[in-house]
């Protein structure tokens, strides 16, 4: 009778510590490792020059690898973006994802070189810039570099794409890559 109740006892103090307990909770989504991103651009004529960043072991480790690129001058470019990790086996294409997350992301494109100017040519539901497809546009030839950032969850109405002053909308960055370019 002793084993009965002690054992009815302990069930009950467990069934009232477990009851109690708050839910677990939830585990954030954590952010997808890009490994690579490749911005490929497109001439009227249908040639194509991609601009790539390879990085497969992460942060740290290996140095990433950079493709520059030579454009032609006085040119107007379709531009679209590829986000892989690569560190997976199959490669996960991670620009769905993004393209799923729009109202989350926004690229933000600026050059060292005043002969270059990248317009978007995507939103996302609430009309406001994507930049996983562009214009990119060159003037007269030159050399310098493009910079490509990829920020999660900005405030995307702090943004001013008139002056692309992109100082203020906050979010973390995601991936951010300077590319050499030539203008010729």
């Amino acid at each position: 009778m002793r084993t009965l109740f002690a054992f009815l006892l302990l069930a009950g103090t467990v069934s009232f510590f477990t009851s109690c307990e708050k839910d677990d909770p939830e585990i954030p989504h954590e952010e997808e490792l890009i490994t690579t991103l490749n911005y490929t651009l497109t001439d009227p004529n249908g040639e194509t020059v991609t601009l790539t960043f390879q990085d497969i072991d992460g942060d740290g480790g290996n140095s990433p690898t950079i493709t520059n690129g030579t454009l032609s001058s006085n040119t107007t470019y379709s531009g679209s973006i590829e986000l892989l990790n690569e560190s997976e086996d199959p490669i996960e294409d991670l620009t769905s994802e993004i393209r799923e997350e729009a109202n989350d992301h926004q690229f933000f494109f600026t050059s060292s070189a005043g002969n270059i100017t990248v317009a978007y040519d995507d939103t996302d539901d609430n009309g406001n810039p994507v930049g996983l497809e562009t214009t990119l546009t060159t003037s007269d030839a030159g050399s310098g570099s493009l910079t490509v950032i990829l920020r999660h969850e900005p405030e995307k109405s702090n943004y001013d794409v008139n002056t692309n002053d992109y100082s203020n909308v906050g979010g973390e960055t995601d991936i951010e890559v300077v590319f050499p370019i030539n203008v010729q």
